[in-house]
């Protein structure tokens, strides 16, 4: 059995009083990163610890995807979209977080669709529920008690948030994508690379006015809101996958993303000039060869890194 290898990145040190954006959110205010990998021994009865110095982090570099639940391989993430009283879509998973207090980042102001982690952004509770209002399947001219009503987050009679069941279908109908944002990094200790997702983001389709709108702007408006991914994990780790083609192998949330059983593609990276691909590359063609370009500096760093 190979090993299986499980990546913590621990935040430290990262004031909550300044606007800090994610990018460097690994790091401490010292600017060291502190790692620590479980690996599981083949007959999984041991699970040794091991920390990595920050010194031994000699490359690292951030990376923007987009999860397309309606790739084959992600299909597990978008069901099931009816009530199962065994199996939660990852977006149910989210939105339960959410109302047991889970906090959420909204998205920039300014258009920039990068997360910001700081106390302007944070909303936890009824604070979420204006995050979820989606254009085109709101009613912005009902008045407030109305919306509320109809809203998949709700209060209950306690003033419990709540998520509402019937609202459910016809929320998670488009909401297709997810964004997420990790790092790649290379420890000379270990000789090898690494990578950990930071944030994740859920998208809705039915967030854009109109489909003449830039590729960047539809990538923006379609962000309902950013979460801290290792906030998110206990969530993950308590629900299971819905079973694809083998139903005696059960494999959670949380193992899902670990062992990166999901597909993706690249959108960009942090760069001198702080754009992603759509933001310079502007027919389909270029952004295609720009996201093959970057996979393969990904894929070409570590053997760059053993001639170095």
């Amino acid at each position: 059995m190979k090993k299986l290898v499980f990546i913590i990145v621990a935040l430290l040190g990262v004031s909550t009083a300044q606007a800090q954006h994610q990018i460097n959110s690994f790091f401490d205010e010292m600017g060291l990163m502190r790692l620590e990998t479980q690996e599981l021994s083949e007959s999984a009865d041991t699970l040794v610890s091991v920390f990595h110095r920050s010194d031994d982090i000699v490359w690292s570099r951030v990376v923007y995807r987009i999860i397309d639940m309606r790739f084959k391989q992600n299909y597990q993430l978008y069901t099931p979209q009816t009530n199962d009283p065994n199996y939660n879509s990852l977006l149910k998973v989210m939105l339960l977080a959410i109302a047991d207090s889970l906090p959420v980042y909204a998205k920039d102001e300014n258009g920039d669709l990068r997360p910001f982690y700081n106390e302007d952004t944070k909303r936890v509770g009824a604070e979420v529920f204006s995050l979820l209002d989606v254009l085109n399947l709101t009613d912005f001219d009902a008045d407030e008690e109305t919306r509320a009503y109809e809203r998949i987050l709700r209060l209950d009679s306690t003033q419990s948030v709540e998520l509402y069941e019937g609202a459910f279908p016809r929320f998670a109908k488009n909401q297709l994508k997810y964004m997420i944002q990790e790092v790649v990094f290379f420890d000379k200790h270990y000789s090898r690379m690494y990578s950990k997702i930071l944030s994740i983001a859920p998208m809705h389709a039915d967030n854009i006015e109109n489909e003449n709108v830039s590729v960047m702007s539809a990538l923006y408006k379609q962000i309902l809101f950013w979460i801290p991914f290792d906030s998110f994990r206990p969530y993950m780790a308590q629900q299971y996958v819905m079973p694809k083609g083998n139903d005696t192998k059960r494999v959670t949330f949380d193992d899902f993303f670990t062992q990166k059983l999901y597909t993706s593609y690249v959108v960009g990276t942090n760069n001198i000039y702080n754009r992603l691909i759509p933001e310079y590359a502007t027919t389909p063609e270029e952004i295609k060869k720009e996201q093959e370009r970057i996979e393969w500096e990904l894929l070409s760093a570590e053997q760059d890194l053993w001639e170095y």
